[in-house]
């Protein structure tokens, strides 16, 4: 690795861009934010192939990287996402160890994710568009369908499942794009918590079976995906509970009303749409993905949408925002390099494999575990730490960032249980 060992993450704070800092092959040009997971930086290759590119670079918590279990599905599921090259799923451009700590590099997307864009409707007292609802809706849905028909070497299907379909990890951007994001984190995450018996996160986009803990197919992520275009047609949350308990029977029940008795404006053929991703019973839902597409691509034709629509929707509801974004992106791409150091490319905590050799491996490790759903455990719920988002970019920047301090927690139930 050229260039002066840098043995710690740069300390910054969220905001503008800094000074490029190096680390390992890449500059990082300031902190986007800090959760209990990751810490999360604009950073950019110091050798680009071609034209510099912004990247969203989150590098795992030590917290995280002790649990070795959890490192080996990141690998193995960050691998996978590698495979995952669809205009509706963030491009995955990296992964690997530095200094050992465990990293995933990913496209830059600059906007907002869907959580704030639907927020920030609320907060201006008006609804998100019906045809930009159901633009949103294909992407995530293309994206979805795109990874659930991946197939390995062998052209049989991987079976791949998201498991973590949430708002949070849909990312708007000011280009009018919608992507699904953190296949790669999301399924190891919640791989990870379902095998050690302790289920954490947003059980508000879980499916009636994710609740129960049995096994998941694709249909499960369809169903979440349905509860984020019902969310956007009504601008209200489908799923709600005074408890932990309360909101979990409300999922595992699945009394769900049409969209139209919130919004007269959605039509029958969109509340048939939504209603059929969110049955309770796996069987009537939509089947595949590609199913559901075909039927929101018929439905968004009708409206004549462009994208350019939503590019404006989004620059009028965050028009600060986007103002200070711009300016910081051309910064970061501009910003000049500080002084190289004597070169050291020997560094043997420094490990990282070409994207074609990443995602050969990736498609062995996965095909090996294909019966992995058969054998989870039943899941052990946990009652702390309602809906906090195991991956969200960027993450709250509010998250525990005094975790070792702390005994309560996810990590530590995890820890506690394991000494049973």
């Amino acid at each position: 690795m050229k260039g002066s060992k840098n043995t710690e993450l740069p300390k910054l704070e969220p905001g503008a861009p800094s000074s490029p800092v190096r680390f390992g092959d890449y500059y990082f040009l300031g902190l986007i934010a800090r959760g209990g997971m990751a810490e999360v930086y604009r950073a950019r290759k110091i050798e680009p192939e071609g034209e510099p590119e912004l990247l969203a670079f989150k590098v795992m918590r030590p917290s995280i990287a002790k649990e070795r279990r959890f490192i080996e599905m990141f690998h193995s599921e960050g691998q996978l996402a590698m495979l995952l090259v669809n205009q509706s799923i963030v491009r995955t451009v990296d992964l690997g160890r530095i200094e050992g700590r465990h990293y995933i590099a990913m496209e830059y997307l600059s906007g907002q994710d869907l959580t704030q864009v639907l927020r920030r409707c609320q907060e201006r007292g008006k609804r998100l568009p019906i045809p930009h609802a159901v633009y949103i809706a294909s992407r995530i849905v293309e994206g979805l369908d795109f990874a659930h028909r991946c197939t390995g070497t062998d052209g049989r299907p991987l079976n791949i499942v998201n498991r973590d379909v949430s708002p949070s990890n849909v990312r708007v951007t000011y280009d009018g794009e919608a992507k699904v994001l953190d296949f790669g984190i999301a399924q190891a995450l919640m791989k990870f918590t379902s095998e050690i018996g302790i289920l954490k996160g947003k059980f508000s986009y879980m499916s009636p079976e994710q609740i129960r803990g049995m096994p998941l197919d694709a249909r499960s992520d369809l169903f979440s995906a349905g509860i984020i275009l019902h969310e956007m047609l009504t601008t209200e949350k489908l799923f709600r509970g005074d408890t932990e308990f309360a909101l979990m029977e409300k999922v595992r029940k699945a009394e769900i009303p049409k969209p139209s008795s919130y919004n007269r404006k959605v039509t029958d053929r969109l509340d048939e749409i939504t209603m059929r991703a969110l049955a309770r019973n796996v069987g009537e839902r939509y089947q595949t993905a590609g199913d559901m597409l075909k039927d929101l691509r018929e439905v968004l034709d009708g409206y004549g949408f462009d994208k350019r629509e939503l590019q404006q929707l989004l620059k009028q509801l965050f028009r600060a925002e986007y103002v200070k974004e711009q300016r910081n992106c051309q910064v970061a791409l501009t910003s000049l390099p500080p002084v190289e150091g004597d070169d050291d490319d020997d560094d043997p905590d420094t490990h990282r494999e070409p994207a074609e050799q990443a995602a050969k491996r990736a498609v062995y490790l996965h095909e090996s575990r294909v019966g992995y759903d058969d054998e989870e455990p039943e899941l052990e719920i946990s009652t702390a730490d309602q809906d906090v988002p195991p991956t969200t970019l960027p993450p709250d920047p509010e998250a525990s960032s005094n975790e070792a301090q702390q005994e309560g927690g996810f990590w530590a139930r995890f820890r506690r249980k394991r000494k049973r």
